[in-house]
């Protein structure tokens, strides 16, 4: 069971290198979305947001879980080869490197071009407001996005894969959704999304560690192109990691700031509302289409890093196959 988990990973991680998040297909995170904007809209509202927001997303969860959990289960008692082609798609849907890596490619591809073009590009990517950005501050939050998306859209759902098979990947999906869509400190959603964004904090807390840690492994083959030593690295990951606002996306920021020696972090608009970050690094250096390259390339090792050690787990250990 494990070897068939394993070569179904590798075969939706192929699928997800070559392909990337599919533009005309149903996918099932545009399901999530919609399923959250739907419950949103209609339990937002009144004196017991916290709690109906509580009820949603614990409800969601189980149901997601049960559901992913059910039709596996079904499809392997009957249909097995179809079982393994659901089991690579769902494992395909949840990964997102190739979209990633490509979203930043192009944000620094429009800001070659044109300042007003870049904004618009990054928007695509970030939750801040980017219509006062400068070139510099969307390189940045290009980047930063580059470094946070890399555990949200590869590492963590590998982690939880590798924990709790195919349903548990799914349910991250559906975790991650929710913290993008209602997770914010806003009016709006800092009571009905709380439980939404704690329990990202948590599913997130190890997988985000993990792929610092991975970052700087991979770092070591482009250890020619950066500016400072692993033992720098390391303890700059080290102290600059814990920084951050939220309590994982300093991690993967710190580990990358670190590779290209750079800093992260600052004043940004979210909803028309300033929010402060503490920089992560301490040398403001413009940033360019080098840096960009550059990351990308450590961002693919650090995902290809991440697979072979699921897949090897999964190969040799006694996990979970559903």
């Amino acid at each position: 069971m494990n070897y068939e988990l394993a070569i179904a990973l590798a075969v939706g991680w192929l699928l997800d290198f070559f392909f990337g998040d599919p533009e005309h297909l149903p996918h099932p995170v545009v399901g999530m979305g919609r399923w959250i904007a739907l419950w949103e809209k209609r339990l937002n509202k009144g004196s017991h947001r916290k709690a109906w927001g509580a009820v949603l997303v614990v409800g969601s969860l189980l149901l997601c879980y049960g559901l992913t959990f059910g039709l596996l289960c079904l499809l392997h008692s009957s249909i097995s080869i179809l079982h393994f082609v659901v089991s690579t798609l769902l494992v395909f849907f949840c990964l997102a490197g190739r979209t990633l890596r490509r979203e930043v490619r192009m944000v620094f591809e429009a800001l070659d071009r044109d300042l007003d073009e870049g904004r618009r590009q990054v928007s695509r990517i970030v939750g801040r407001d980017t219509q006062t950005l400068s070139a510099q501050e969307v390189r940045t939050a290009a980047l930063e996005t580059l470094a946070e998306n890399l555990s949200d859209g590869v590492v963590a759902p590998l982690f939880w894969l590798c924990l709790l098979g195919v349903p548990g990947m799914v349910t991250y999906k559906l975790i991650n959704t929710f913290d993008s869509m209602i997770g914010y400190r806003t009016p709006r959603y800092k009571d009905f999304g709380c439980w939404a964004a704690h329990i990202d904090d948590i599913v997130n807390y190890i997988p985000a560690r993990v792929t610092a840690l991975l970052m700087l492994l991979t770092g070591v083959a482009f250890s020619h192109r950066l500016n400072s030593g692993q033992s720098h690295r390391l303890r700059f990951l080290i102290h600059y990691g814990p920084q951050h606002a939220s309590p994982n996306s300093g991690w993967p920021e710190a580990a990358l700031a670190a590779l290209l020696d750079c800093r992260f972090g600052g004043t940004h608009e979210y909803f028309g509302e300033e929010v402060y970050k503490p920089y992560i690094g301490t040398n403001p250096r413009p940033l360019s289409t080098r840096d960009m390259h550059i990351s990308i390339r450590i961002s693919l090792a650090t995902e290809i890093l991440a697979v072979c050690l699921v897949v090897t787990a999964l190969s040799v250990l006694h996990l979970p196959f559903f």
